[in-house]
């Protein structure tokens, strides 16, 4: 598969973390001559953070973490490719209860202790058999330093691995995070999955809040196709191993956390946009002056979910009646004659109408590159959103096309 044209010019190199140890393998569970199953161990005393995705039609793996969560504890994650264990009946919850105890039992915990995912084709039964003679050699073999191998063992049509890392400001405790995702993407709670480990020693409930409120503003504000997968699982451990307990919102120490959570957490969304089916810009998207927040994200998420702007990008258009029509369809309050549209810094509408100004060589020029910046002021108040997506070109079909082939 080719890489995207979007991708990094070279990949975060994650340092090992103290407390958690991980493997992968190839199980055979779809694809063949690459590894496609991931074991992490988390030593005594993790505690676990989940966001998971609002698809009526969730995995098997989903209600398994959802049901566990509570718990707050983590000894082992276990992520599998090539098959979403969706759509799959009794037969998929029995994949998954089965899974949690072959892990445990190779672990030395509670199947309640252990966290799964899955990804891949939706309505396939998951043969869990394929996890029985592995499971044990997966935690024997278990490394500190094994992230990259991680993260290449989730893929499923992303085209490169994706990894960030970040050491929180004044101290040495530090942030990794691998994700996958490339199509099927607008999570709302794509396919998409990402675990973010940090030996910093954080209760459940804090670790809750923060992923909560990064999440809305990184994994919440991508779009790739409006497509909202039945697998969406964002987890995030604290293995505690690092500085005093911080168990309230109120610690001093939570801001400079935060912070380098929530770098990790763009980043790794960003990584996901830019390596969108068949992508070949990253687009980002202002609305502003929008009677409230709320209103300016739905207005956003409705321009970067257009077939009709995504292909006029495609196409290098700069064709801002699309975008008119996007922000007219959303449902959202919006005043024709009061709004304005930019691409990049070319005002080409203002007042409900081409810009007076209007040049179609800057606005075409606009359109040129990888990066491509659009701007709406809607006038109206002072609420305000930013998302990202990428185009839509001919590659996403044929990927789309052959994707159970």
């Amino acid at each position: 598969m080719k890489v995207s044209p979007l991708a990094p010019k070279e990949f975060a190199t994650l340092q090992a973390l103290e407390g958690v140890k991980m493997q992968t393998v190839e199980a055979g569970i779809k694809y063949s001559g690459r590894d496609d199953v991931l074991l992490m161990m988390f030593d005594e005393g993790t505690s676990v953070a989940g966001v998971f995705t609002k698809s009526k039609c969730a995995s098997a793996p989903v209600d398994h973490c959802k049901q566990i969560l509570s718990k707050g504890v983590a000894k082992a994650l276990v992520v599998n490719s090539g098959n979403a264990n969706a759509f799959t009946g009794v037969k998929g919850a029995s994949a998954t209860r089965d899974t949690a105890f072959m892990a445990a039992k190779a672990v030395g915990c509670e199947a309640d202790e252990v966290y799964l995912a899955s990804t891949g084709v939706i309505g396939e039964p998951l043969d869990a058999s394929k996890f029985d003679g592995v499971m044990q050699g997966l935690a024997q073999a278990c490394e500190s330093d094994n992230w990259f191998k991680a993260a290449s063992a989730i893929m499923t049509t992303d085209t490169y691995p994706k990894l960030a890392s970040r050491t929180v400001e004044n101290s040495d405790i530090l942030i990794n995070g691998i994700a996958k995702g490339s199509g099927m993407i607008m999570p709302d709670m794509a396919t998409m999955l990402s675990f973010i480990v940090t030996d910093a020693n954080i209760s459940k409930d804090v670790l809750q809040a923060l992923l909560s409120q990064h999440t809305e503003t990184s994994f919440n504000s991508i779009s790739v196709d409006s497509d909202t997968s039945t697998s969406d699982t964002v987890l995030l451990f604290a293995t505690g191993k690092k500085g005093e307990a911080i168990t309230s919102l109120d610690d001093d120490r939570i801001a400079s956390f935060s912070q380098a959570l929530n770098e990790v957490m763009h980043d790794l969304s960003m990584q996901i946009v830019r390596d969108g089916e068949g992508a070949s810009k990253h687009v980002q998207i202002d609305v502003t002056g929008a009677v409230s927040d709320i209103s300016a994200k739905k207005i956003a998420l409705s321009i970067a979910n257009s077939p009709l702007v995504k292909t006029a990008i495609a196409g290098e258009d700069a064709n801002w009646g699309r975008v008119v029509m996007a922000i007219g369809k959303a449902g959202e309050e919006a005043d024709r004659d009061k709004i304005a549209i930019w691409f990049g810094d070319v005002r080409v509408a203002v007042s409900g109408e081409r810009d007076p100004d209007y040049s179609e060589e800057e606005a075409s020029l606009a359109m040129k590159g990888d990066e491509i910046f659009l701007k709406v002021d809607l006038n109206l108040g002072n609420g305000e959103a930013r998302v990202w997506t990428c185009d839509l070109t001919k590659e996403y079909v044929a990927i789309n096309g052959d994707y159970r082939s």
